[in-house]
């Protein structure tokens, strides 16, 4: 019987074992986690779970019964090694698995602050379940909270903490890896009319306390009140099961177009995979949900023996402060924007365009736009500037008279 092991029981690895079951294979399914209980959403954590107004069993990506019924085995516990000539993953408590496939899924762990005070009781992350439900209750008796980092996480956090808190952000605007400044712009206000504090251009130098975190000292040597410090300045991918291996490693575990790593047996997905992007046209790593699954698909796919190379549309979503943001396609290497709405009445997009080709829209409470985005980007040609010119940049217009 042909054995496939999932290392990893997050959003991809989940979809890879699901999609396995929906192809109808019928081999032996092994589902590896190190948290308890079913696998679970991330996103939610710092949205609506954090807010309280979704519950654990809303987590859930399926119930116990959906595992039981499908044949697929989940074992909570951690693998402390790979043996690639005997095929064999070795468990940190001694057990020991042969595989025929094995998928990596080993997603991402939070960054540290590098800086002095940073393990002062009071300095959390949002990762997981139970760091979210550390940062409900923490929440519950602060009175000073400050987030060090302007990113999703960060912001979302803030959104939904229920109380103002002050965002301390290095880089000089909000959301600078994954927006363009009239998205950050836009945010930055949104934040600070809903009253919280933005700091741009500022680090963290240290953490001070005694029995807990009392204040945090900027890079200016400001000091902020805080007896609660939330880190939120991005994420490592998990790839030390790989390195020891001896699989190519390089910000992510190195896959081909199909996903494969160098060990024709051995994929990686999601967070933790390096892939070659069709549309930045280089390696790239994402965290989001459409990447896990979509890249779960492709290796299910391949291991059935329908494989196609991966070349799903990127695109991602945040709620903040009352809006959401959603964006298609991939912002690397763009020169080139256009605003279509007015975000003075918080509707509006940001069209990016590298070489005048269309390569990502960001769109602010406007979900037509988005989803004319995505249908455009998976259609050919791509839409160059003068064609949307010519349709005054709305994306609905053009996408109309390109069916006509």
């Amino acid at each position: 019987m042909t054995t496939v092991l999932v290392v990893g029981a997050g959003q991809s690895g989940f979809q890879a074992v699901a999609s396995l079951r929906d192809r109808g294979f019928d081999g032996r399914v092994v589902l590896v986690g190190d948290e308890p209980g079913v696998p679970y959403q991330r996103p939610p954590l710092s949205k609506a779970y954090l807010a309280g107004t979704a519950g654990l069993e809303q987590l859930h990506l399926r119930g116990a019964d959906f595992f039981a019924e499908k044949d697929i085995e989940l074992v909570e516990a951690r693998v402390r090694s790979i043996d690639r000539a005997a095929r064999k993953a070795n468990f940190e408590d001694g057990r020991e698995l042969d595989y025929d496939f094995l998928v990596l899924a080993t997603g991402a762990r939070n960054r540290t602050l590098p800086v002095p005070g940073a393990n002062l009781p009071g300095v959390l992350t949002l990762r997981t379940r139970d760091d979210a439900d550390r940062l409900r209750a923490s929440l519950e008796q602060a009175e000073d909270v400050v987030v060090a980092g302007g990113g999703f996480i960060g912001l979302e956090f803030a959104s939904h903490a229920g109380r103002p808190v002050t965002i301390v952000e290095a880089q000089d605007r909000l959301l600078n890896r994954v927006a363009t400044p009239e998205i950050s712009a836009y945010f930055a206000e949104l934040h600070r009319a809903a009253g919280h504090t933005v700091l741009l251009g500022q680090g963290v130098a240290a953490l001070h306390g005694d029995e807990r975190v009392r204040e945090v000292e900027l890079s200016d040597g400001t000091r902020l009140p805080a007896d609660l410090v939330v880190v939120a300045v991005g994420v490592v991918p998990e790839t030390a099961l790989a390195e020891a291996a001896g699989l190519p490693v390089r910000n992510g575990v190195v896959v081909d177009a199909h996903l494969r790593t160098a060990d024709e047996r051995i994929f990686a997905i999601g967070d933790c995979a390096n892939f070659p992007c069709v549309q930045a046209g280089a390696e790239t790593r994402l965290e989001s949900v459409q990447n896990a699954v979509d890249q779960a698909r492709c290796v299910a796919a391949a291991i059935t023996g329908t494989a196609e190379p991966y070349a799903s549309l990127p695109w991602f979503w945040t709620d903040q402060a009352g809006a959401k943001l959603q964006i298609a396609g991939i912002l690397s290497g763009a020169d080139r924007t256009v605003v279509a709405g007015d975000p003075a009445e918080g509707k509006f997009s940001v069209l990016s365009f590298r070489d005048d080709v269309l390569v990502a829209v960001e769109s602010v409470n406007r979900p037509a736009d988005h989803i004319a985005a995505r249908r455009l980007f998976t259609a050919e040609p791509k839409p160059a500037y003068a064609d949307l010119e010519a349709s005054a940049f709305d994306l609905k217009a053009h996408l109309k008279s390109r069916a006509a």
